[in-house]
């Protein structure tokens, strides 16, 4: 067994509000993420699972706790990691072409013109929008413009792709698009996700395991390894038993009441 790839140990995280008011959003979160992994984390409205993954992503520090990403501890954004957030909208540069949001990331690395042209090329013709290069966010429509914002995490080329409820802003059949686009962007890279989601048929049909954090503030109240078989197909997989049970087994912790105080 090779050494997880992402170490959290009793991480926490108290928000500061209005008048001295303090709102804990997660509480004693201790988990492990091996290399090549896809872990979903879902859980119930205000569970915290966007503030799990910006504290992995050194986007936010920790009230308490720590984590560690090949074993260094965060204290900001690692090297081996990209992230896909909900809104496209917001994470692209307007006033940019496809080819030129895709080159932004590359620049940090400094690497040699024909090594970057060769990533964006790639990257761009993998998520299907080899004819869309000189097109600018506006005129694309909101499943294209995440497969720009995939498009340029893939051409970083990262260790750890960390994904924030990516597809919850595009219709059902884009999000199936981009569900099968997800998948094999890992399999052809090798990369570990981490993909958070409210919904739970979406942690199914990814994950290989799935996290389920509780009522506010949040901890890890259950974990449920997916014994779908790969390939997976978004009509024979959501179709067979297998599916349907592990969908409801992540679905009765999502839905457990808290225990009385």
């Amino acid at each position: 067994m090779t050494d997880p790839l992402v170490e959290v140990d009793d991480l926490a995280h108290t928000y500061d509000g209005l008048g001295g008011s303090r709102r804990a959003a997660l509480e004693g979160i201790s988990l492990r993420i091996r290399q090549g992994e896809l872990v979903g984390i879902v859980g119930p409205s205000g569970s915290g699972k966007t503030t799990l993954l910006r504290c992995i992503a050194g986007l936010m520090r920790p009230t308490a706790g720590t984590v560690r990403v090949a074993g260094k501890v965060v204290t900001d954004v690692p090297d081996e990691l990209a992230i896909v957030f909900q809104d496209y909208g917001r994470s692209l540069f307007p006033w940019l072409d496809v080819r030129a949001n895709v080159e932004m990331p590359l620049r940090r690395l400094r690497l040699p013109p024909a090594e970057r042209d060769r990533r964006i090329e790639s990257s761009v013709t993998e998520v299907g929008l080899a004819g869309a290069m000189t097109s600018y966010p506006w005129e694309l429509s909101g499943g294209m413009q995440q497969r720009v914002a995939i498009a340029r995490a893939i051409a970083y080329q990262p260790r750890i792709l960390l994904m924030d409820e990516p597809f919850g802003s595009v219709d059902a059949q884009t999000r199936a698009d981009l569900q099968d686009l997800t998948l094999e962007v890992w399999q052809s890279h090798a990369s570990t996700v981490v993909f958070v989601t409210h919904d739970i048929d979406e942690s199914v049909y990814l994950a290989d395991r799935v996290i389920v954090l509780s009522q506010p503030p949040g901890r890890i109240i259950g974990e449920v390894a997916i014994e779908l078989p790969r390939p997976r197909d978004q009509i024979e997989t959501r179709a067979s038993r297998a599916f349907t049970e592990q969908r409801a087994e992540v679905a009765r912790l999502v839905r457990r009441p808290e225990p009385s105080s």
